[in-house]
């Protein structure tokens, strides 16, 4: 896990469907690397805490599949 992580979380524009798609793909592989992230960070805390934030995790997961799987439609549209 890198030290100081900043990023500019302001709303998402694109100007046309390529941007979209590129900001598309762009957030999903930034939602992976937080997932990551918050994996590593939960073997910080009791076993409680580990364990909901390992199921956030799981969730995470879930929301990168679903994100993947519009990708998948609109890019063989």
């Amino acid at each position: 896990m890198s030290g100081n992580h900043t990023h500019d979380h302001s709303h998402a524009t694109a100007s046309s469907p390529e941007e979209a798609l590129a900001l598309l793909k762009y957030m999903l592989d930034h939602n992976r690397h937080h997932a990551e992230e918050l994996h590593e960070l939960a073997h910080n805390f009791d076993e409680v805490s580990a364990e909901l934030l390992h199921d956030a995790v799981d969730k995470l997961g879930e929301s990168n599949d679903l994100i993947e799987q519009a990708l998948s439609l609109i890019t063989n549209a």
